[in-house]
């Protein structure tokens, strides 16, 4: 069973996180977006300016999310969920550890949730004032799948330029993508429900941003009839180019079951699956990230024949 993806939000306090989430509610093309708003303070003020617009919410006023260490912790929040959305999205508050809500969600017991990826959002603005205030930032930008430099039409080139190196240089090849209020494309993040499955992925059908200086990523599709060598495959997975925060998709290795595949960012996962009666077996994949230039060739070297013994590289990182 695919688990609902579960995105943890996170960024310091004005990097524009609550905008990106309404940009990603508002555009979400029939994708059913509950949200889990953690706002630190007795007011909850992000869950004041996101209500009206999700299709499922839970509200964590008062602390941090990271902080949800009882029994069950934020599984029982998520339960909440579930049933009704095709994606939750954990806005954590401005002072919270990243890296503690993405355990908690890895960590999960709940087998109707699956991670979805740490999104750090960053303030290009104060992005150096914020690093002497919080000198946290360097290790949050460190675990982050993707980084989203925000606000970016509101410095120069030369300005802009700087912050990418720093944090191209921090975050250690994760995607880093740039927007303007926050206006992320949902399609980055994850599937929409409204398109046949068959294209959930592409990205061809959306709205032309060439113009536009976030219009950084791509997405490639790989497909093969031939089966995938598994030692092969699996190296390219552990040690996959940088930028790359998304694959997904099904792959042939020869074996009587097919494989489905999941990455977000540093997140390998396989499980195993039947094939369908009529369906053929082949590799489908679909790699989403930027600077994938060559992606494609070295998918390509893949290709190939693996006996038994190669299939221990893929079951190092099968789901039992």
């Amino acid at each position: 069973m695919v688990g609902v993806p579960v995105i943890v939000l996170a960024g310091f306090l004005g990097a524009g996180k609550t905008t990106l989430l309404n940009h990603l509610l508002r555009t979400g093309s029939g994708t059913r977006i509950g949200v889990v708003v953690n706002d630190f303070g007795a007011v909850n003020i992000d869950a004041m300016a996101v209500a009206g617009q999700v299709d499922a919410m839970v509200s964590l006023a008062g602390g941090c999310v990271c902080c949800v260490t009882d029994e069950g912790g934020l599984d029982d929040v998520l339960g909440k969920l579930t049933g009704a959305v095709d994606v939750i999205v954990v806005e954590a508050s401005g002072i919270a550890e990243p890296q503690a809500v993405a355990q908690q969600v890895l960590g999960s017991a709940d087998p109707s949730v699956e991670y979805g990826g740490l999104v750090e959002v960053v303030d290009v603005v104060e992005f150096a004032a914020t690093r002497v205030r919080h000198p946290e930032l360097d290790k949050h930008l460190r675990v982050a799948d993707l980084v989203v430099l925000n606000k970016v039409d509101r410095v120069d080139a030369a300005a802009l330029a700087e912050v990418f190196a720093v944090v191209t240089e921090l975050a250690e090849g994760a995607a880093i993508v740039t927007t303007e209020h926050g206006r992320l494309d949902p399609g980055l993040l994850f599937d929409r429900r409204e398109r046949p499955k068959s294209a959930q992925l592409s990205f061809d059908d959306l709205e032309d941003h060439s113009d536009h200086v976030h219009a950084l990523y791509q997405s490639i599709s790989f497909e093969s009839d031939e089966p995938m060598h598994p030692e092969r495959l699996v190296e390219f997975l552990d040690g996959r180019p940088e930028g790359v925060f998304r694959i997904k998709g099904y792959v042939h290795f020869g074996q009587p079951e097919r494989y489905e595949l999941q990455v977000v960012g540093g997140f390998l996962r396989l499980r195993r699956a039947r094939w369908g009666r009529a369906e053929p077996r082949r590799t489908s994949l679909v790699v989403i990230g930027v600077d994938m230039s060559d992606i494609e060739e070295q998918l390509v070297s893949c290709v190939g024949e693996g006996d038994e013994r190669a299939m221990f590289a893929v079951h190092r990182h099968t789901e039992a």
